[in-house]
């Protein structure tokens, strides 16, 4: 009775903990502010009309996954997406390199249809690795990501009886709520096809015409079609429904969050005992994690000449192998290293002598580059962070009636496209090493760099269509039992890292480390409470925080590629910010909280992809491929259960602890669907997870 009573009160002692008090029910109409009814600015009548059960905006892996499980559970589905590949990080961002833990792919435990797509994969090239890359198990072209997930649409459309509504170049420009603010009504978006006379689409970089492409007016690049989203009209003679449709926010910067008008927040978090690895004491919203403009480089048997770019000595100082590392002797080891580290095309699998495990590049191999101290952009202050913040969009005008530009810093954009190229042309042709000796670094001259609308990103100027993001706007979930200031997803819910080490005591306050310590202590929560309890000497739970309306899975390490301290980001000698990295490791198997994905004030809209409810160092583990999928199909159950249900996301956990009999049919709904709630032989008293170690 008493170990069982441990079980019970644990974790509402330990969620007493985030708050600073015992928690207790808050209902939902207490929880959250109404916000005025807002209408969308239309210069003109649309163009099109567009009717949809539910609408996905971005066509990410998350978009996709929700698109996928909902074509087969029957429904009408409208999806955008700025660019006109389907699947994000592994097509339009380049970055097919697929992140997965050991353990998890040792046991294939993914959604149905991440392990169909990986199976799509393996059939087309004959095997998992066509790339054969050192850095996963799975590297393959990105034209072949899109073309696999746009083939598994077309299936699941035919297998469950739905329909995929698809706008492909096509941007999210206003929305309007209902009359007390609480639901989306409508959404009004833009697509763009090249103005007549003029070159195809992915001839420009994304630079030249994103601020175009979220202009409503035809320019002499672009020509525009205003396409207005609305629910799909109820059955004659049906009731009326609690909500006639949803909306999922599946952009890779949480662009509807800004829209909607809903709270978030943006880069580093305070230090806390739920965060206790944050090096700030107050927000710094400027300071996101880099991102990345990938490119494809062919090796090849002659020799190759570059013109040096005009803006290449400004980028020039950044570029470096990073660190000496004792299995690489020589320039052409560091070299190989790099480039077989994401290749995603083996052309000669037999060449002569391998590294890091792989043959060595060979003609005709293709290498994909994303490399921290190379085509990594890392900014992270106010004169060039890339995401705006909400006082920045409000300067800029961005959040006037029809005044929304995408919510990013184009002159960013701009600057990390040339880290790109700069980057490629340091490869080939540099000398110099901006971290260790420049002895290591020759010129490589026997490479191509592939561009062209044929080439592997599909673009004339070689570079992805769309920078990989890899920390977007985060939301701050409804307050909910435990968490009067707001849902959220914490480092130590998750995280592997030592917190009894002497950096953590000798850097939080007493009290803080007494908390963090507490919460950790797992079911022995109760025995931290007697007068004269000694912190360094409470357990330490050996497992994730686990969650009631556990919906999906996510597991990788906590990574970074943290943003640099001065501007420019590409300053001679710049460093990245002290103390970001403290939080950089291995994680346990992790859970996605339905809580996560519901934001405040909003009824019909889900959240799918990066934006959930997260802090900064959580979310550097919550943004991975598999993680994308899982959150994708979990909104795509969810919305299913609610139309059938006539409920709304946030009634099925409005009353935990209490049982929700919603959640569980929903959770029974997922994993009989092949979409599984957690990891296997999760309970609290499991603690055994020594072998799920991500690397």
């Amino acid at each position: 009775m008493q170990r069982f009573f441990r079980a019970f009160t644990a974790p509402l002692l330990a969620s007493a903990l985030v708050t600073g008090s015992i928690p207790c029910p808050i209902d939902n109409a207490q929880a959250q502010e109404s916000v005025a009814p807002r209408v969308a600015q239309l210069p003109r009548t649309p163009d099109q009309v567009v009717e949809c059960e539910l609408l996905i905006v971005g066509g990410g892996l998350a978009g996709t996954a929700a698109a996928y499980e909902s074509l087969l559970m029957g429904h009408t589905v409208c999806m955008t997406e700025l660019t006109d590949w389907v699947g994000g990080q592994i097509s339009s961002q380049g970055t097919t390199a697929l992140d997965e833990s050991k353990e998890q792919r040792n046991q294939l435990f993914y959604s149905r249809g991440y392990k169909e797509l990986r199976d799509r994969v393996e059939r087309k090239y004959g095997k998992l690795n066509p790339g054969n890359c050192w850095v996963s198990a799975t590297c393959f072209l990105p034209a072949d990501a899109n073309a696999i997930l746009m083939d598994m649409l077309a299936d699941a459309q035919r297998k469950g009886g739905g329909k995929l509504k698809w706008f492909p170049n096509t941007v999210v420009k206003d929305l309007s709520l209902n009359a007390d603010g609480s639901q989306i009504d409508t959404v009004v978006a833009i697509h763009h096809s090249p103005a007549p006379g003029t070159a195809p689409l992915n001839t420009d970089f994304l630079s030249e015409i994103i601020e175009d492409a979220y202009t409503y007016d035809d320019s002499a690049r672009l020509s525009k079609e205003i396409i207005q989203f609305v629910p799909a009209p109820p059955k004659e003679g049906s009731a009326p429904r609690k909500a006639d449709w949803f909306v999922v926010e599946a952009t890779e910067t949480g662009e509807l969050i800004v829209l909607a008008d809903v709270p978030y927040e943006l880069g580093l978090d305070p230090k806390s005992s739920l965060n206790p690895s944050s090096p700030v004491a107050e927000r710094d919203p400027y300071c996101t994690q880099g991102f990345t403009y990938t490119f494809a480089m062919e090796h090849t048997a002659e020799p190759q000449t570059y013109d040096i770019p005009d803006f290449y000595s400004t980028y020039q100082p950044y570029y470096s192998w990073e660190k000496e590392r004792d299995s690489l002797k020589n320039a052409q080891d560091h070299f190989d290293f790099v480039f077989t580290y994401r290749r995603l095309w083996n052309a000669t699998p037999h060449a002569e002598g391998t590294i890091a495990g792989v043959p060595r590049p060979g003609v005709g191999d293709i290498s994909m580059q994303n490399w921290t101290w190379g085509n990594d952009y890392r900014p992270g202050t106010s004169r060039d962070n890339l995401i705006l913040t909400e006082d920045q969009l409000k300067a800029s005008g961005q959040l006037e009636p029809g005044g929304w530009l995408g919510g990013l810093r184009t002159d960013t954009l701009r600057k990390g496209e040339e880290n790109a190229i700069g980057f490629f042309y340091w490869l080939t042709t540099g000398t110099t090493d901006s971290q260790i000796d420049d002895s290591w670094k020759e010129p490589e001259p026997f490479n191509r760099y592939m561009m062209g609308l044929d080439s592997p990103m599909g673009t004339a100027h070689g570079l992805s269509k769309y920078p990989y993001i890899r920390e977007a706007r985060r939301i701050i979930g409804r307050p909910s039992y435990g968490y009067e200031n707001g849902f959220s997803i914490s480092e130590i819910d998750f995280s592997w890292n030592d917190f009894t080490s002497e950096y953590y005591q000798q850097n939080l306050s007493e009290s803080t480390y007494t908390s963090l310590r507490r919460f950790l202590a797992g079911l022995d929560t109760v025995e931290t409470f007697e007068p004269g309890a000694n912190p360094n000497q409470f357990p330490v739970r050996m497992r994730s925080r686990l969650y009631p309306d556990t919906v999906g899975i996510a597991q990788y390490a906590i990574d970074f590629h943290p943003c640099l301290t001065e501007y420019p980001a590409e300053a001679p000698g710049n460093i990245e910010r002290p103390g970001v990295r403290q939080a950089h490791g291995q994680a346990y198997p992790a859970q996605i909280p339905l809580r996560a994905m519901i934001p405040q004030r909003i009824d019909n809209m889900l959240v799918a992809s990066k934006s959930i409810a997260t802090s900064y160092s959580a979310a550097a583990a919550y943004r991975v491929h598999s993680f994308e999928w899982s959150v994708g199909a979990a909104a795509a159950h969810t919305i299913d259960l609610s139309l059938r249900n006539d409920v709304l996301p946030y009634e099925m956990v409005d009353d935990l602890p209490s049982q929700e009999p919603l959640l569980d049919q929903l959770r029974a709904d997922l994993q009989a669907s092949g979409n599984p709630v957690q990891f296997p032989n999760t309970s609290i008293f499991n603690e055994d997870w020594g072998n799920w170690r991500p690397w």
